[in-house]
Order: C-alpha cells, then structure tokens, then sequence
C-alpha cells in the first residue's frame, strides 16, 4: 500500500469543500460584482454570512490547519521510505476521520462529535509522528 494514496484523499476531500465554497459564494459575488468592497476583510464579512455559509467556510479553513501536518508527514515518510503498513492504515483512518468531522462540520455541526473526530484524528497523527520519530532515531 502506498502512504500517498491517503494523501490524495486528503487532497480530494479539500478540493471537495472547496468547489462546496465556491459553489454557495458564487451567486453573492455575482450579484455584487463590481461592490465586493465590503467583502475585503473577512472578519467584517463573518458576521453577514449565514449558519450554513460559515460552516463551509470554517470547514475549509480548517482543512488548512491540522491537515498541513499530515501532508508533510506523508512526504516524509513517502521520501524517506519509511511509510510501513501501520503507517499507512493510520493515514487512512486520519483521512477518515477528516471526512468524518467535514461531513458533521457541513450538516448538523454538533460542536460535541466534531470535538471528538478532531481529537481522534489529533492522536491519530501524533502517533504517526512519533513512530515516524522513532523510525528516524533507530535508523
């Protein structure tokens, strides 16, 4: 199994939320086009956006965050060759999941079950760098 394969699972989930981005601020940007002033500082514009607009696009900020370590990680350990078979059915459980908490942040986003992916998948990727550490020391 190859390490890279999460990866790019990752990449489709965010690329997923961002044309869900792209698709709900469309129609406001070309209903503005040419006034989108207002919409130069996201924290003024924050506060105008409806629940559902502000959980897409807090889920895609997120998307930015915790998973920039899982991104260097896999290249890491693509490029070092230390991806083993534990590794990669880690990977694949953090991409899960991250599915998992965009699917609950986009629907319902009860702040309580998405705590508990974030958490989960936290640990998940801790555990991946520290075996990755491991490796690295015993090498």
């Amino acid at each position: 199994m190859d390490i890279l394969f999460p990866m790019f699972a990752m990449i489709v989930l965010t690329a997923a939320v961002s044309l869900l981005l792209l698709i709900s601020r469309l129609p406001s940007i070309i209903r503005h086009f040419g006034h989108l002033q207002g919409a130069m500082h996201s924290d003024e514009l924050r506060p105008r956006l409806t629940p559902r607009m502000r959980f897409i696009t807090d889920n895609y900020n997120h998307l930015f965050e915790q998973p920039v370590l899982f991104y260097a990680l896999v290249v890491y350990l693509h490029l070092s060759g230390t991806a083993d078979v534990l590794q990669v059915q880690m990977a694949w459980l953090y991409v899960g999941l991250r599915v998992i908490h965009s699917l609950i942040h986009l629907s319902s986003n009860n702040v309580s079950a998405r705590a508990l992916t974030f958490v989960m998948s936290m640990i998940i990727l801790i555990g991946m760098i520290l075996r990755a550490g491991l490796a690295l020391l015993i090498a």
